[in-house]
């Protein structure tokens, strides 16, 4: 193994090799846990498991991310191609890196960056490595494949060995520029962590701290400018000199509010991605019957408002934060105006008043945004079901209730403008009351003329910033009425599933349902029992089956009779309220509900089925890996000519890369069937479930499907109606 120059960072003796710094396969949980307490992910993370086999190639990933969630973290596994894989390490970090070589070592980076990576080694201490040596490490056994041919043709050309480096490194990434670099996963939060967890973990504290430290100095060094100036003149002297330290003073504090600028951009990036990461796994969380109950015109509004949540707050939060540090700093100056602790009362109590304003304006927008929302939602349904409307309403009818919501909406926008009125009003009279309140001292001269000059100063000093509350509270309303839209959303992405015991995916099967031989039962089911929440009767009552390796069943029951409920069960997207499910002699504690899902794939039926309007290839791959590798391609046109689908390969001119969907090919009714089969094929799992999946189907195409299916499913359970 090649030698390293390394550094130690944490003062400690530095191993000589990359082997030493590398962590084994067993202690992968260790390393996971120890680069998330030492990158800062998390203070507390779970016990690290210890692996007494190894993971077969095609189960290390799943491996990883499994060793992950069981830790509370995620893994993200990413690829780069050969040239881009230096910008990938200067800028990942933490992350865990496989180094090439028998038997699995990896390193525990830390942190990236361009001219070298730190490293956690197992002795717990900081390393720091060249990124050029990280690169050639990871990049060997690729190079050395056409590294002969490159150094002859570097011989043939005569490059001098001055320029032999760089054009060795030109001509490999040509040679290589085909070829993706895996082995990689990057360690995160997961979406689903706790919220003030993740806002630490993004650094938004930081900001937040940055911005106000840099405005407030941005704000301090504008009122001793003015101050130097206001001086000077007053007293006669405005010579050279105080225009000179007025204007530095200027110069001085643009680099503040250029910093000021900098930590509100870097807030708004961290928490905008923060909120729609969490948003995402929010939708990904929501329950069946949850998105099922609803109608779409209810989630179009929520897509609509959390786009509204992150722009509304991020400009009214920052707006507002500056506004209050604007008042504090205006009631400074007017205590040492003119009027003192008298013009300071009267901003405090205008404040209070402003903040009852902004509440009955923030109340009476909610009303009025609820009713807003309720016409849109009403409006869509309508839409939807317009036929249904039109059959069996009578035309005097049809806008009985529309007049009536119209109402409503036209009466909560006259209180809204009204309460609008008042608030723009409130600076204005700010300035007024104050000059009435001035006034007194101005007229009785109890005051010098430089203390009146401060006193209008803070005056209108104090009217900026409650323009900008007004702004400010007016985008903070809007946000937190979008909010309440959102919010189920949000909360939903704490719903975790338990994490699945990584172990697991050691035993040298891969999958323990084969543990005890090839007619081992792959799925028990004893005693379930499911009900509905509306319903006051049990869909499924006490029903028991027994699926085993290699076998094809069919179960029949007549419409409504519970086939697609049991389909949502054994796949995993529904919980029995008692009884016991296994799979492969293991439940769904003990295996995971991602480990559920990457062994038992359905096909639901085709009113719950979809097809994206993306490539025909994504819809086939969406549940097996994305972006596609050239294997998995072939595989899945492999099984499309199997299914009959050549002849629609041929035909669309894109093939596999054709848009398909809504917006893209239209796909017949048999052709959208048999892509829900391959999709289901193609995650290789190891049962399959296809519920009236040949329904649509001609008796050719039924027969070249079902011997698809048949050859292609390790475990088959096919679901139809009498």
């Amino acid at each position: 193994m090649e030698t390293l120059p390394t550094a130690s960072l944490s003062g400690t003796a530095t191993p000589a090799s990359l082997r030493e710094l590398s962590w084994p396969l067993s202690q992968v949980g260790d390393a996971l846990t120890a680069l998330a307490r030492r990158s800062g992910l998390a203070e507390r993370v779970g016990d690290a498991p210890h692996f007494s086999h190894a993971w077969k190639d095609d189960a290390l990933e799943a491996g990883i991310v499994s060793t992950a969630e069981w830790l509370g973290l995620e893994a993200e596994p990413v690829e780069s191609a050969y040239p881009d894989l230096p910008e990938l390490l200067s800028g990942s970090g933490p992350a865990l890196l496989r180094l090439p070589g028998e038997g699995p070592r990896f390193l525990a980076l830390i942190r990236g960056g361009r001219r070298g990576v730190q490293v956690l080694g197992p002795d717990l201490a900081t390393h720091r490595l060249p990124l050029e040596q990280l690169v050639s490490a990871l990049v060997r056994n690729h190079e050395a494949s056409v590294s002969e041919s490159v150094e002859r043709l570097l011989d043939q050309a005569g490059i001098s060995l001055a320029r032999r480096t760089q054009a060795r490194s030109v001509m490999l990434k040509e040679r290589l520029s085909h070829v993706i670099i895996g082995n990689c996963w990057l360690v995160r939060l997961p979406a689903g962590a706790g919220v003030w967890e993740q806002i630490r973990n993004a650094r938004l504290p930081k900001y937040v701290v940055g911005f106000c430290a840099t405005h407030t100095l941005a704000y301090l060094l504008g009122l001793a400018s003015w101050f130097v100036l206001g001086k000077a003149a007053l007293e006669g002297r405005l010579d050279r000199g105080w225009l000179l330290a007025w204007v530095l003073l200027l110069v001085t504090l643009v680099p503040f509010r250029l910093f000021a600028t900098w930590y509100q951009g870097l807030f708004s990036v961290a928490a905008g991605a923060l909120l729609k990461k969490r948003l995402l796994e929010g939708a990904l969380r929501l329950h069946p019957d949850e998105t099922r109950l609803q109608g779409s015109g209810h989630h179009l509004g929520r897509v609509i408002e959390s786009e509204a949540v992150e722009t509304l707050a991020l400009r009214g939060g920052f707006l507002a934060l500056m506004s209050v540090i604007d008042l504090l700093l205006a009631g400074l100056v007017l205590s040492a105006g003119a009027g003192g602790g008298f013009l300071v009362l009267i901003l405090l109590a205008w404040t209070l008043v402003a903040a009852y304003l902004g509440r009955r304006f923030y109340l009476q927008r909610r009303g009025w945004t609820r009713a807003r929302l309720q016409i849109s939602h009403e409006l869509v349904e309508k839409m939807v079901g317009y036929r249904t409307r039109l059959a069996q309403q009578t035309p005097e009818r049809w806008h009985h209730e529309e007049d009536q919501e119209l109402s409503g909406y036209l009466d909560g926008s006259q209180d809204v403008d009204h309460t609008a009125v008042k608030m723009a009003v409130m600076p204005r009279a700010w300035v007024a009351l104050a000059l009435l309140g001035l006034a007194p001292t101005f007229l009785s001269g109890g005051g010098s003329v430089a203390r009146v000059a401060v006193s209008l100063g803070g005056i209108v000093l104090a009217y900026r910033a409650m323009e900008r509350l007004r702004e400010g509270f007016s985008f903070l309303a809007d946000a937190a009425i979008a909010w309440q839209q959102v919010a189920p959303l949000f909360l939903s992405a704490e719903r975790q599933d338990a994490p699945g015991d990584p172990r697991l995916l050691a035993l040298d099967d891969h999958a323990s349902s084969r543990a005890n031989g090839p007619r081992a039962p792959v799925l028990e089911a004893r005693d379930l029992v499911f009900q509905y929440a509306s319903r006051g009767e049990p869909v499924i009552r006490r029903l028991s089956l027994q699926l085993r390796t290699g076998e094809r069943a069919i179960m029949k029951s007549p419409s409504g009779g519970g086939k697609s409920t049991l389909v949502s069960l054994l796949s995993g997207l529904r919980t029995p309220q008692s009884g016991s499910l296994l799979l492969g002699s293991l439940d769904r504690s003990s295996i995971g509900g991602e480990g559920w899902t990457r062994r038992v794939a359905a096909a639901p039926q085709f009113n719950e089925n979809h097809v994206f309007t993306e490539t025909f290839a994504f819809n086939l791959l969406m549940g097996r890996g994305w972006p596609a590798r050239a294997a998995d391609l072939d595989d899945a046109e492999e099984i499309c000519r199997e299914l009959g689908l050549g002849e629609l390969l041929e035909r669309m001119p894109g093939g596999l890369q054709q848009m398909v969907g809504e917006t893209g090919w239209q796909l017949s009714h048999g052709e959208r069937s048999r892509l829900f089969i391959a999709r289901a094929l193609l995650q290789g799992a190891d049962l399959i479930i296809l519920d009236e999946s040949f329904a649509a189907l001609d008796p050719d195409n039924l027969r070249r499907a079902l011997d698809c299916a048949l050859r292609r499913a390790p475990s088959l359970l096919v679901i139809s109606h009498f």
